[in-house]
């Protein structure tokens, strides 16, 4: 399968709880729900064609905590998220879980989880789908086992939080292949990870 990362960033690089003001406030942070006013029809359309694609879920423990919390009480099989979120296999990484009530759920990387990755990404299907789980991500990133990157970027400065490169990153190439602007000034832009950078001078 193909390994995609869906990520939502502000300008300054920030990914931490996106969704709302409780959602992660470890290191004191303070603009939870900071995604909330560049919701609009653009955005949604995006998410809708993004979850169509997918045939299983990659998650973080973080990220697979707060899903678990929300998603299982959304049943409409008609919902584009909610549908697909239930029904397929979801994998969460994790040293430390050691069961998940969540149907369809399985837990990875309790030994080693680049591993246990490559071995997902190795089995019959289209995508496997990575949505925030920013940790998890750069531990990929490092280890070469993504593929694609969907980056929603917000037309906001945070200041603070996590951040989903930060110092130390492992130097990595992207290529463009898509981008769009939403009504409310959302860039979302697809990349194909592309080896290492390449350098000169003018």
């Amino acid at each position: 399968m193909k390994l995609t990362l869906t990520q939502f960033v502000s300008l300054d690089g920030v990914y931490q709880a996106p969704g709302g003001p409780q959602e992660d406030t470890s290191g004191g942070f303070e603009h939870g729900g900071w995604t909330f006013p560049y919701a609009d029809e653009d955005f949604g359309a995006f998410v809708t064609e993004n979850f169509a694609r997918v045939d299983a879920f990659l998650l973080g423990r973080r990220t697979y905590d707060i899903f678990a919390g929300y998603w299982p009480h959304h049943t409409d099989p008609a919902d584009p998220v909610a549908g697909k979120l239930n029904a397929l296999p979801k994998y969460v990484a994790s040293t430390t879980l050691t069961s998940a009530d969540w149907a369809g759920t399985e837990i990875v990387g309790a030994q080693d989880v680049v591993k246990d990755v490559t071995a997902l990404k190795e089995r019959p299907g289209g995508e496997l789908q990575i949505h925030g789980s920013g940790a998890l991500a750069r531990t990929l990133f490092a280890h070469g086992l993504i593929d694609t990157v969907h980056l929603m970027t917000f037309p906001v400065v945070l200041g603070t939080g996590k951040r989903l490169f930060p110092e130390g990153a492992v130097p990595t190439a992207f290529r463009p292949s898509r981008s769009l602007l939403t009504s409310k000034g959302v860039v979302i832009t697809s990349y194909e990870v592309d080896g290492r950078p390449t350098y000169g001078s003018f």
